[in-house]
């Protein structure tokens, strides 16, 4: 094939000796199973030889850095590759600080913005030399070359110092408001749930300390109240310590509360002399550490209350800044607006701004302007600039970061997407393929992951990876248009879209157990005052366009008041009027798209607790018993049995300086984790690490007669994970799969009762033949008598939902609506959305 990429015996991971031809310059779909090994010839092979021959033509390759397992590629371009995993974890990170449009909002304020005089009141405009005409204001210009001077009061002559773009930063000291750091929030400890003060230490006064911690730290408190001279009983019940004790236990002996009472002494110098950290001061510390990792964060949400700020309205700047206005607006304010409100001030602005005005506004109107279209194009034009860019999505991340590519005007480039349509609802993947389009009309060439059936339908080429997945996977079982898949016999995409697509799996709908959750006046965010009803006992499915309040609704409002209810408090502060029913409801879990690690030592093994299953069975073979191994030679986390050239991690990290860092599979090790002799032992002819090297289903029939060992590794597979390698790190998953790895690990404990089970689009990564899969075991949990509420914009998922509530009818500021609850048959004939067109769509096949 003229003009093509071609590659030749990829035998990576899965792939067995792929070779295929990929047309430049054109929209490729990559689609397949749920690990048949689409990500590992998209980013292992072709994004990973892309970088790999451009470092090696700028003289920065060593013989440490692998070739991907491949014969030969001819064709390649420089490559970007765009991955699900990039989401920004600065919690000072925004939407209109990533995007740069926020700074072109300081720019425009400090140049243009109007204000009080703190003197006699009276409006301070700005006297200023205008940009030249073409000049571009750029940040480091300004921020540099800071204006200097001051601007006067017309009325009393009162002095100011000009403005910088300085005082509109909520990161520098100038703009950000003083009491709560330019953070917005203001965080504090909920001590009612840290103490018991009825109890003593020994008693379990501090509520997440169990036996083992109890004991250590009673011994430190003794050791450091006898180094200051005083006494501490652990057997004495909180409420009667005095305040020196008291101090001790919250505060820690570095404290200046504490160590103020002890002006003459220095503070121990080990743990085991009494050097005791505080109980305060310790989850004060660990929440500052993981304030931008949501995943570790939430650990620790429940012990802290979180509150705007009073001093800037959860603004994040000082009021002075605030007070800065254009057009009677501030800074602070249209940072709240959704992009396409914030556009169409600019447009307002323009014409009542003076000449010198305008002349300041034109080359920062342009670049604006056009940065927001990007973003709006891409599907999120209902975010805010103020929107904390830790809590975007992984598809919302990798969409945004895609408006950025747009306006690079690159050629000639190769473009690896993952997923880009995950968390996009069907009414914007129209948007989002027009602009996988434009990249392509540019002279690029587009490779996207992708199992949205529209998406195959614009794309030029179509490759199918299958026939199975893991070791089933690994081959190309189809290439050419969608209509060309769907003749194709061999094609496991074409043969679901033949005969499965459109096929109900239920014959009816579940009506319930008679009771419901109801939400009554929800005003959180954009939501309207709507009051919702969630049918217990049923698969509910929240749905709407992006940004129209699902995860407002379920995430802000109905899972912290699960939360307050299984901690037995009723906590005043959500924005609605009241959430009724928790009564009815046992147990809650929350399964979310956050990252489960962000260690290469956490992997499907360890996170589920099979690795230690596993290592305890190998601890009791006859072999181990001899030479006197226990269950700790068997890890590859600490010393002993592991390699210690690469400390069990199998691979060593190559610092490339300003480039990510690249892995080498260890020398000594040979990438196998462990030292020789531990390797010698084995289990039915297999060693700890061939088995961490097999996938979910393969050791499920390997341990086939280990019952607790199989049910957890059944679990997994029932997720639709069963082509995972068990010794796969964590932070290669992707948001869906980490999803359904955690709430294959809750479905693992024993649980009594009515469980309330809230996900956050579980569909996410799925081929639609995974999706059937997933609905199968969703639809087990909810006839053993659960409720389930999902987010969803799977319309496989949507249809076979006994209960959709649909937001909307659009997002940001005209969402928050409830546009129709009831079961799928009712939403879709109430009409007024986007989803009820959609729906009536897949009802009628």
């Amino acid at each position: 094939m003229e003009g093509a990429i071609v590659i030749q015996g990829a035998y990576e991971n899965n792939l067995k000796h792929v070779s295929l031809s990929i047309p430049k310059n054109k929209l490729v779909v990559l689609t397949g199973l749920s690990g048949s090994g689409k990500s590992t010839l998209a980013m292992d092979i072709l994004q990973k030889e892309c970088q790999r021959q451009h470092m090696e033509s700028m003289g920065m390759v060593t013989d440490a850095i692998d070739k991907p397992k491949v014969e030969s590629i001819t064709g390649l371009s420089p490559s970007i590759g765009v991955r699900q995993q990039t989401a920004n974890r600065n919690p000072r990170s925004t939407l209109g600080t990533v995007t740069e449009i926020y700074t072109y909002l300081r720019v425009m304020y400090a140049r243009l913005g109007e204000r009080p005089c703190p003197s006699c009141g009276a409006t301070i405009r700005p006297s200023f030399e205008p940009v030249a005409e073409g000049a571009v204001p750029g940040a480091k210009l300004l921020e540099e070359s800071p204006s200097s001077g001051t601007d006067r009061c017309p009325r009393c002559r009162h002095a100011v110092p000009k403005l910088r773009m300085a005082h509109f930063s909520f990161n520098k000291p100038e703009g950000a408001c003083e009491a709560c750091a330019g953070m917005g929030i203001l965080t504090s400890l909920e001590t009612s749930l840290i103490f018991d003060e009825e109890r003593s230490l020994r008693g379990g006064c501090v509520t997440f300390w169990d036996g083992m911690f109890i004991d250590y730290y009673s011994d430190v408190l003794q050791a450091a109240a006898k180094h200051y001279g005083f006494s501490f009983d652990p057997d004495a019940p909180m409420k009667d310590y005095s305040p020196v004790q008291r101090d001790l236990l919250l505060y820690g002996v570095e404290s200046e509360r504490f160590a103020g009472r002890f002006p003459g002494i220095k503070a121990p110098k080990s743990v085991g002399k009494g050097r005791f950290e505080g109980v305060l001061t310790y989850l004060n510390r660990r929440h500052r550490e993981q304030a931008g990792d949501t995943a570790q964060s939430k650990k620790l949400a429940g012990y802290f209350t979180r509150r705007p700020c009073p001093a800037c309205e959860g603004t994040r700047l000082k009021s002075e800044s605030r007070r800065v206005t254009i057009s009677g607006q501030s800074i602070a304010e249209i940072a709240s607006w959704p992009l396409h409100r914030l556009m169409a001030w600019l447009e307002e602005v323009r014409p009542v701004l003076s000449e010198a005005g305008q002349h300041v506004l034109h080359p920062i109107i342009h670049d604006i302007a056009e940065r927001m279209r990007r973003v709006a194009k891409v599907g999120l034009g209902y975010l805010s600039l103020d929107r904390q860019a830790n809590t975007l999505s992984g598809g919302e991340a990798q969409r945004l970061r895609l408006a950025s590519l747009l306006g690079s005007g690159l050629t000639g480039v190769l473009y690896v997407l993952d997923e880009p349509t995950a968390g996009l609802h069907p009414k914007d993947t129209a948007s989002l393929i027009g602009v996988l389009q434009q990249l392509r009309d540019l002279g690029n060439t587009v490779l996207v992951i992708e199992h949205d059936v529209d998406v195959m339908e614009a794309a030029d080429y179509v490759i199918d990876m299958g026939p199975g997945a893991g070791r089933q996977g690994g081959t190309v079982v189809g290439t050419g248009t969608l209509e060309e898949l769907k003749a194709n016999p061999g094609s496991v995409t074409g043969q679901f879209l033949r005969n499965d697509h459109g096929r109900p799996l239920s014959s009816g709908r579940r009506p319930g157990n008679g009771g419901f959750l109801t939400v009554r006046d929800a005003y959180a965010r954009n939501l309207k005052n709507i009051t919702v009803e969630l049918p217990l006992g049923t698969l509910i499915a929240i749905t709407g366009v992006s940004g129209s309040g699902k995860s407002t609704l379920l995430f802000d409002l109905i899972d912290p008041a699960a939360r307050q209810h299984v901690q037995g408090r009723t906590e005043a502060g959500l924005a609605c009027g009241s959430i009724d029913g928790f009564e009815q409801i046992d147990k809650m879990i929350t399964v979310d798209q956050a990252p489960i690690g962000r260690i290469l030592r956490s992997n499907i093994a360890t996170y589920t607790d099979v690795f230690t299953l596993i290592r305890n069975l190998f601890s009791e073979l006859p072999e181990a018993k001899r030479r006197k191994l226990s269950s700790k030679h068997f890890s590859f986390n600490v010393p002993g049995g592991r390699c210690e050239k690469c400390q069990g991690l199998g691979v060593l990290l190559l610092d490339m300086h300003f480039l990510p860092d690249v892995e080498a599979v260890c020398p000594d090790c040979g990438g196998r984790r462990f030292q020789d002799d531990i390797l010698s032992v084995t289990y039915e002819g297999k060693n700890i690490s061939e088995l961490l090297d097999m996938t979910v289903r393969e050791s499920l029939h390997f341990f086939g007669g280990h019952r607790e060992l199989a049910e957890k590794l059944a679990l997994l597979c029932e997720v639709g994970l069963g082509y995972l390698q068990l010794g796969q790190p964590a932070t290669t998953l992707s948001g869906g799969e980490a999803q359904r790895l955690k709430l294959a690990k809750e479905l693992s404990k024993k649980s009594k009762g009515h469980t309330l089970y809230l996900l956050d689009e579980p569909t996410t990564g799925l081929h639609p033949s995974d999706v059937r899969q997933l609905l199968l075991l969703l639809n087990k949990l909810v006839n053993a008598g659960n409720t389930i509420v999902v987010i969803e914009h799977h319309l496989d998922l949507i249809r076979e939902a006994d209960w959709i509530v649909d937001l909307g009818p659009d997002g940001g500021e005209a969402g928050g609506y409830l546009v129709a609850q009831g079961t799928p048959e009712h939403v879709a004939q109430a009409g007024g959305s986007y989803t009820a067109v959609f729906l009536r769509n897949a009802l009628s096949g």
